[in-house]
């Protein structure tokens, strides 16, 4: 066996044999994943003819063998497919994307802060000049009342929340205007 560098570099310039093995696998679970989903859903995927064709054969399949082999046909298709794209699509189905629950967890403080704080009307409406000022404090103080009334609940009784997630949604339609 020769110590040269250049041959020892070559030798490991593929993926290992696991390596690929486990690609493989992720290929084929991702296509179960696809076979789960709805038909709306898969328009949705940037998926060929050929493999959005053998997933819908896969929906259709009733035996468990003839299923399973149809997945793994699927699997082997999912190759050629975009994979990061297809699994990022898939993450912001299950979890809502970073950036929408940001912005819900944003709307829901100044919300808060609203309920709290009179200043914060002032710096909302700088913010958005075009905004139904009478409307807006009719939902805070409607909103206050309600916060109120909730704190002097008895055990067991359950909080009311309309007019709270009614300041929630009238934040949420200025932001969307406003953009």
């Amino acid at each position: 066996m020769t110590n040269d560098p250049e041959t020892s570099e070559s030798e490991y310039d593929r993926p290992s044999k696991s390596q690929v093995k486990r690609e493989m696998h992720a290929l084929l679970d991702l296509g179960k994943q696809l076979v789960d989903l709805s038909p709306e859903r898969l328009k949705q995927l940037p998926l060929s003819e050929k493999l959005l064709e053998s997933i819908r054969l896969a929906q259709r399949i009733n035996s468990r063998e003839g299923r399973r082999r149809q997945i793994h046909y699927v699997g082997k298709l999912m190759r050629d497919a975009d994979a990061d794209a297809i699994r990022h699509q898939l993450d912001v189905w299950e979890n809502g994307s970073r950036e929408e629950a940001a912005a819900m967890h944003q709307l829901e403080a100044q919300r808060d802060l609203l309920l709290k704080d009179d200043q914060a009307l002032t710096e909302l409406l700088t913010e958005y000049p075009q905004a139904d000022v009478q409307h807006l404090r009719a939902l805070i103080r409607a909103g206050r009342k309600e916060q109120e009334t909730n704190n002097n609940l008895q055990p067991g009784q359950a909080p009311k929340r309309k007019h709270y997630r009614a300041l929630y949604q009238e934040l949420k339609t200025l932001q969307q205007t406003n953009s």
